[in-house]
């Protein structure tokens, strides 16, 4: 973030001439806001990116930070809309509103000159991410081989997914104590965004499938270990690392080819194939969204497919 910020001849202090032209004030609340502010790494890199965008388009037109105005911040907005998608858009803007929101904050703004910008009208109803029939999911975990640790591993880290409607960011950060049981239930506990964490019971079958992996890696007792850790290439053997998120889509990629599912399959897949067969199954919507720790059961609605079916079968009435 900061050598893309720096790279548009920002000062060796991290900040672009924008807000050095501003004053030390300015040049240290600017910093601030990336390194002190927000605390979650993907947002950081996205909000560093949408405001580096913008900084470039006030530096390409000589405009100092006091002259923003939201007339400015619109014609900004306006031209963005024809080069990105709306949902990126809004995202922008977003990123706009909330340094300016900093800066006022911090004495350095009278005002915040992107407040009263409106972004893209956007709705979303349905989501876009890729579910798979329970027959396909079921298809993907009888496919790997359980004669590895690592094949083991991937079916672990599949089912938790599927079975607890959990993202691959909270998966990856588990430890293995936190795979715990309490009473006669075994449970689940997943590290959210913004360093959130809520417990899930663990399904029979996701507990089995960990089950299995602990004991052909001999974590049992690691408490302290990365529950899921990356392996060597060569060996097969597993290292003391954590795997990455970026790793996990790629095995993702790789077990879903193998199994002969289609290609678009992503982590994110997992989790909107639970939800999904939840629903089916007649499990309740506001208990999903407490099963993802979704902030509102509107999100939670996006992963619902129950109602694409619904709709297919009143199209097959129509008989030419």
């Amino acid at each position: 973030m900061r050598g893309e910020l720096v790279g548009r001849g920002g000062s060796a202090g991290g900040s672009p001439p924008l807000t050095a032209g501003a004053g030390e004030r300015a040049s240290r609340r600017f910093v601030e806001f990336f390194t002190a502010h927000i605390r979650n790494p993907n947002t950081r890199r996205a909000y560093a990116w949408a405001v580096s965008r913008f900084l470039g388009w006030c530096e390409g037109r000589a405009l100092p930070l006091e002259r923003l105005e939201p007339v400015l911040v619109a014609a900004y907005i306006e031209a963005l809309q024809r080069e990105v998608s709306a949902p990126t858009v809004k995202q922008h803007l977003a990123a706009l509103r909330s340094l300016f929101d900093y800066l006022v904050t911090g004495g350095v703004l009278p005002v915040n000159p992107a407040a009263a910008v409106r972004g893209p009208k956007h709705v979303v109803k349905v989501g876009k991410t890729p579910v798979l029939f329970p027959e396909e999911a079921r298809q993907l975990l009888d496919s790997i081989d359980s004669a590895t640790v690592v094949g083991l591993r991937d079916r672990a880290l599949m089912a938790i997914m599927i079975y607890s409607f959990a993202r691959v960011g909270a998966v990856v950060k588990m430890r293995v104590k936190d795979y715990y049981s309490q009473g006669r239930r075994a449970y689940f506990r997943l590290h959210e965004k913004g360093g959130k964490y809520h417990m899930v019971p663990a399904h029979h079958n996701a507990a089995t499938y960990l089950d299995a992996y602990l004991d052909a890696a001999e974590l049992t007792d690691q408490d302290r270990s990365p529950l899921f850790r990356s392996a060597h290439k060569r060996s097969g053997n597993l290292t003391d690392r954590s795997l990455t998120t970026s790793g996990v889509l790629k095995m993702v990629k790789r077990r879903a080819l193998a199994a002969g599912l289609p290609r678009e399959i992503c982590c994110h897949t997992f989790r909107a194939t639970g939800i999904t067969a939840f629903l089916q199954n007649g499990g309740e919507l506001t208990t999903a969204q407490r099963i993802a720790a979704h902030e509102s059961p509107r999100t939670t609605a996006l992963y619902d497919r129950t109602q694409e079916e619904v709709n297919l079968d009143e199209i097959e009435r129509i008989r030419i």
